[in-house]
């Protein structure tokens, strides 16, 4: 069964260009446009990975992922948080309010590829 990956990010080009790198990759792929969103899509329909920008107008990214560790449905949802944000403080929140992992754009496709499937099957055989 192919894997869902939910794609948040209020910039449209960055949604495509991930969107992209993970279809080539086999996953099926969903988007949302800022937090609000995001766990609307979450609550009608449950990936199997969130991708999750910090910075979105209205509600952030660190909010959105202590919202979903918050609800019980959620709180095990495997979250990757891409942020331009680099700073040891904001990749140190991200962690703290519960991302499995924090990465930083920009990424190569390769690079995103291997980090969600680890995250998916963090025990690969072979």
């Amino acid at each position: 069964m192919t894997q869902s990956v939910l794609i948040v990010d209020d910039e449209p080009m960055a949604r495509t260009l991930l969107r992209l790198m993970l279809v080539r990759a086999g996953f099926n792929v969903a988007e949302a446009e800022d937090g609000y969103d995001a766990l609307n899509k979450v609550k009608q329909n449950q990936p199997d990975i969130i991708l999750l920008d910090v910075m979105m107008p209205g509600m952030d990214g660190f909010t959105v992922c202590e919202t979903l560790r918050r609800e019980q449905t959620t709180s095990a949802l495997p979250v990757i948080m891409l942020s331009a944000k680099t700073d040891l403080d904001s990749i140190n929140k991200g962690l703290r309010v519960g991302a499995t992992k924090y990465l930083t754009k920009p990424i190569s496709p390769e690079d995103l590829t291997r980090h969600v499937k680890e995250v998916l099957d963090p025990n690969p055989i072979g």
